[in-house]
């Protein structure tokens, strides 16, 4: 009996041996085609997806709900079940012959009832197939949604789920995500509302460099940041992070101002729209309330801490943020952070500001300085065109922009209402009409302008160009002014600033463009003021070709636009009827470089 009983437990032992073939994290891995004498040595030395691995250790907490998008060998996702404590782990695989080794795995470790694997592909897109093609190799490492050119694949069409359902149902708090280059497409389609952190691998050669920034301008967009800690070019371990989030005029980051010791400041090296630049802390870490928003997305991104040594700037400053030289811009994105001025608790030397387009280098137009000057402070302005190290930086939120953000934070209001232009008398006649006829074609103008200054000026306007004053002059003149029309555009961002509720605005738009509510939203919040905003454009013509519709300009339906002028009280009635335009004599007047947009592009 005895020895039935000791080879009974050499039986056992016998097993044991033999039922795993590698061990990473406490997960015995069965033995399977897939797992070769490389893969065993790498799982048992932990370097197998080790970065992934790392990254879910990290993220996952107690109760999570991980979803994991492309299984592989089933390893990740066990650890992540059995080392990250979460409630449940669904994986997705798209590769057939692999779910009965992950199952196995799964069953050898105990893990059944805390995770699942589905042989599905899971889409993103809306109106997505029943099924995808799904390209198999000899090697499952290389196994892809991508059909790559010159491989030799056996195709098997795999069922989809949906996303949108999964993300309903199973309401995910952590992303696992190795699919073989479907990142990307997946990313430009999937909410990634109520997730928490992300891992993800990146695949260059599915979709190249550019391929990979998008994915990560997308994550950063939705308030993601990495974690430099378990991150690498091609791995990224990212949070959700409040402070990515678009500023709230009423709360939040855009509130607030916080200093940095020892800052770098990094100008961005690119002409984009989106730029690498921004603050980063000693360390090199982001600072992300340093960052430019518009609408929902964040204009600058995190930059790289730049090599070698850096000029440094001593002393406390104020970051200012980008510096853009196109005159709207500025009031509405460069002024953003100024609020802060009123509300310093110590001297500082200056603003810093980093341009907007490199090319401008360190150049700051004398409407900047005089736009400080009218803060009440009479600091340096300074525009960095190097990456620089800063002694102590005063980084506040960005207190307006464009976006919900138009609307301004208290802060940044009370701050223009107490000291901006408080010392400008109103200086200039009752009634005005802001003109944009005496800018370049290539602004966007009105046609039809010179007439409608013609007819104004019979009813007692005076024409006023904003671009030959000054901005005190500027505002002097918008102080007096009872009753103001303009053409939309930029110089109405400046009277929102100085206006009171008593005045009258007309807005005369002149292209099709969200500007115009913007405008509104401003003026209202600001002033008290609710614009007339007047549509009144017959036909819309561009530069010949392909063109944005900042480019095109309205032409003016002249006998609605009076009508419309007098029933709200800015002109009195007259027997004399304004002139429609004719429109070959427009055509004629602007030339083979331009064509009448059709009314499908309009609307």
């Amino acid at each position: 009996m005895a020895a039935k009983t000791k080879l009974k437990t050499k039986s056992k032992t016998t097993v044991k041996k033999t039922a795993h073939v590698a061990e990473c994290h406490g997960v015995k891995v069965p033995d399977s085609p897939m797992i070769t004498p490389g893969r065993v040595e790498r799982i048992n030395a932990a370097r197998y997806e080790g970065q992934e691995i790392a990254g879910a250790l990290e993220v996952i907490r107690a109760g999570d709900h991980v979803l994991e998008l492309g299984a592989g060998l089933g390893l990740v996702g066990a650890i992540a079940a059995k080392s990250g404590k979460p409630a449940k782990v669904l994986s997705f695989e798209a590769n057939p012959n692999l779910i009965e080794h992950i199952n196995a795995l799964y069953h050898l470790n105990g893990i059944t009832k805390k995770i699942e694997v589905r042989n599905q592909v899971l889409m993103s897109a809306p109106n997505a197939p029943d099924t995808m093609a799904f390209h198999i190799r000899n090697s499952f490492l290389g196994s892809s949604l991508i059909d790559a050119e010159g491989k030799a694949t056996t195709r098997v069409d795999v069922p989809t789920a949906d996303y949108a359902k999964i993300h309903a149902d199973f309401k995910p708090d952590v992303l696992l995500m190795d699919i073989e280059g479907g990142e990307l497409d997946f990313l430009r389609h999937a909410s990634l509302d109520g997730v928490r952190a992300i891992v993800i691998e990146f695949h260059p050669n599915a979709y190249g460099r550019e391929g990979i920034q998008e994915c990560k301008s997308i994550l950063q967009a939705a308030g993601f940041a990495k974690l430099n800690s378990h991150s690498t070019r091609l791995v990224w371990t990212c949070t959700f992070d409040t402070s990515l989030q678009p500023p709230d005029p009423d709360s939040g980051w855009a509130t607030e101002k916080q200093t940095l010791e020892n800052a770098v400041i990094v100008p961005p090296s690119e002409q984009n729209f989106v730029q690498e630049a921004g603050v980063l802390h000693a360390d090199g870490s982001y600072c992300s309330s340093g960052a430019l928003w518009r609408n929902k997305r964040a204009l600058t991104v995190v930059p790289k801490m730049p090599k070698g040594d850096l000029m440094t700037r001593k002393g406390t400053w104020l970051w200012g943020g980008l510096l853009w030289m196109h005159f709207g811009h500025f009031l509405v994105e460069s002024t953003a952070r100024l609020w802060a001025l009123e509300a310093l608790d110590e001297p500082i030397e200056g603003i810093l500001f980093a341009p907007k387009r490199p090319r401008n280098g360190s150049e700051v137009h004398a409407f900047q300085h005089e736009f400080v000057k009218l803060m009440g402070s009479d600091v340096p302005v300074v525009c960095l065109d190097a990456p620089t190290r800063v002694e102590r930086l005063i980084v506040p939120g960005q207190g307006f922009g464009l976006g919900a953000i138009i609307d301004g934070t208290q802060q940044f209001r009370d701050a223009i209402a107490r000291t901006f232009a408080k010392d400008i008398k109103a200086k200039g006649p009752k009634k005005i009409y802001i003109s944009r006829s005496s800018l370049p074609a290539r602004r966007g103008n009105l046609i039809g302008e010179a007439e409608l200054e013609a007819e104004l000026t019979k009813q007692g306007y005076t024409i006023f160009h904003p671009q030959k004053h000054d901005l005190s002059t500027q505002i002097a003149t918008y102080k007096a002014a009872q009753q103001i029309i303009a053409a939309e555009g930029s110089a109405l961002h400046l009277l929102a600033m100085v206006a009171e509720a008593k005045q009258e605005v007309a807005i005369i738009v002149r292209r099709p463009s969200g500007a115009t509510r913007q405008l509104e939203r401003h003026l209202k919040s600001f002033a008290g003021i609710t614009p007339l905003t007047l549509n009144r454009l017959t036909r819309s013509w561009k530069p010949t070709g392909p063109a944005r519709s900042r480019l095109w300009m309205g032409e003016l339906d002249m006998p609605a636009l009076q009508k419309d002028l007098a029933d709200a009280g800015f002109i009195t009635s007259s027997r004399s009827k304004w002139k429609s335009l004719n429109r070959d004599d427009v055509s004629a007047r602007l030339g083979e470089k331009f064509e009448e947009v059709s009314s499908a592009a309009v609307q």
